[in-house]
């Protein structure tokens, strides 16, 4: 018997397992500066566990006085549980276009070999090369609360200094979520065949661990949260985890898919790189054909992190910005008539010359979707992502969710029209030749596919 799609989408969500979680124990952030204020808060108050996973811990102010707050709790308390899980390659190198000095990795070996604790970092190889896939799994979790967010650990995320990186910040106090985490890396991601200590200089180079690493890429496919307590769907408050990799059998990819067919009324979404798969390119166009409300909210090009402003000396990376710009134009072409109209709104975030790094999906009132999933093919194939899916049918958090978003959109400007975009011929000249270059030869397409 044929199940039409809204159908199929319904069951799916219904299947999944939840969590019951108390509305009093989420607590949303506003800010870059709160964000790292309750993390230190978090691990000072730990008794038993801090567990990290987050694309890097860099070397730089706030990385020495976060990480120097975790020895002091260690030192403090000697059996506190530290994990910190880190991406292998990432630790590894410097920053792109960054002359070669210390890498973190190094500088964790350094630490390590002052404080004299047991190994804390780990490296997380996903794929042999970073390019085709990162650890982008989020989550830090203290004792029975997890903090999420997408932000990593460096001086812009933090606010250390002036500039700031904007994300999306929530503290929820559920034992078994936490639980629930721990659990996941440490039956799933610390697999001692690929992942090392990052702050042991004796560990092998990744030519060493190749096959192991391949291994390791496939059985992460088939990882889940293991949920104790778990409840069905209902009409209550619950939160669920979910985890994906790759293209086939992605069950944070199929569940986002799905919220976009549940829409009814409004979808409100926030990506820093416009680059939509496909999948999700014809879902707006059936949400909008259907009459349907789409919100995106998405970083003008200088709030990219990868933008360099003209006057600085050209990168390579410095045309993703862009590149994602003329994603953008092409697609507010393409919908020019629902921009027009109303139903589709394309809000750019710009705050002077801080970045934007939110992500996340709201449909009408009912659904948030916590993540670090950029939405884009990188994500959709190569790297490692997880979310946590909020159900809120009685709508409890609805003020905190409204206020979280009357904070996104207070540095945005809603676009009219596609001309009011950047066009090709006014991009710096080495811009204009990179991206001349990359069409010729038809490698935008790929391009776009990997970062």
């Amino acid at each position: 018997m044929f199940i039409n799609r809204t159908k199929r989408a319904k069951q799916h969500l219904e299947n999944l397992p939840y969590l019951p979680q108390s509305a009093a124990d989420i607590t949303f952030l506003s800010s870059a500066i709160q964000f790292k204020q309750t993390l230190i808060e978090l691990i000072r108050q730990a008794k038993t566990r801090i567990y990290v996973t987050a694309l890097y811990w860099q070397f730089d102010e706030a990385g020495q006085e976060i990480l120097a707050e975790i020895y002091r709790a260690k030192a403090a308390n000697p059996a506190l549980d530290i994990k910190i899980l880190v991406d292998w390659h990432r630790a590894q190198r410097n920053l792109l276009g960054a002359a070669k000095g210390t890498t973190n990795a190094d500088w964790y070996c350094e630490q390590r070999h002052i404080h004299g604790n047991e190994s804390m970092f780990f490296g997380v190889p996903i794929n042999t090369r970073e390019v085709f896939g990162v650890l982008h799994i989020k989550g830090f979790v203290f004792d029975d609360t997890v903090l999420y967010s997408g932000a990593s650990i460096n001086n812009v995320y933090l606010q250390q200094q002036e500039k700031y990186r904007y994300d999306r910040y929530q503290k929820i106090h559920n034992p078994a979520l936490a639980d629930a985490f721990v659990q996941f890396i440490n039956q799933y991601l610390l697999d001692p065949t690929a992942v090392f200590s990052l702050d042991d200089s004796a560990r092998p180079n990744t030519k060493e661990i190749k096959s192991a690493i391949k291994s390791f890429r496939r059985n992460l496919k088939n990882a889940q949260y293991q949920l104790q307590s778990a409840v069905k769907f209902a009409d209550e408050l619950t939160i669920t985890p979910l985890f994906g990799l790759g293209a086939r059998d992605n069950l944070l990819n199929r569940t986002i898919q799905d919220l976009f067919v549940l829409v009814e009324d409004k979808l409100t979404i926030c990506t820093p790189y416009f680059n939509f798969p496909r999948t999700l390119q014809v879902k707006i166009r059936d949400l909008l054909n259907d009459g349907k409300q789409v919100e995106i909210i998405v970083g003008d090009k200088t709030a990219n992190d990868f933008y360099i402003p003209p006057t600085e000396q050209f990168k390579m990376a410095g045309a993703l910005p862009y590149l994602y710009e003329k994603n953008l134009y092409a697609f507010c072409k393409k919908f020019e008539a629902e921009i027009a109209q109303g139903n589709l709104q394309i809000r750019l975030w710009k705050d002077g010359d801080n970045s934007y790094h939110l992500k996340g999906i709201w449909v009408d009132d009912r659904y948030i979707l916590l993540t670090g999933n950029n939405l884009n093919p990188r994500a959709w194939r190569l790297d490692a992502e997880n979310g946590l899916l909020i159900h809120d049918p009685k709508q409890e958090l609805k003020e905190q969710v409204r206020s979280e978003l009357t904070e996104i959109r207070k540095h945005t400007s809603v676009l009219t029209h596609y001309s009011e975009l950047e066009q090709m011929e006014n991009y710096p000249a080495p811009v204009q030749r990179l991206l001349k270059r990359f069409s010729r030869v038809k490698a935008d397409q790929i391009v776009k596919w990997i970062l």
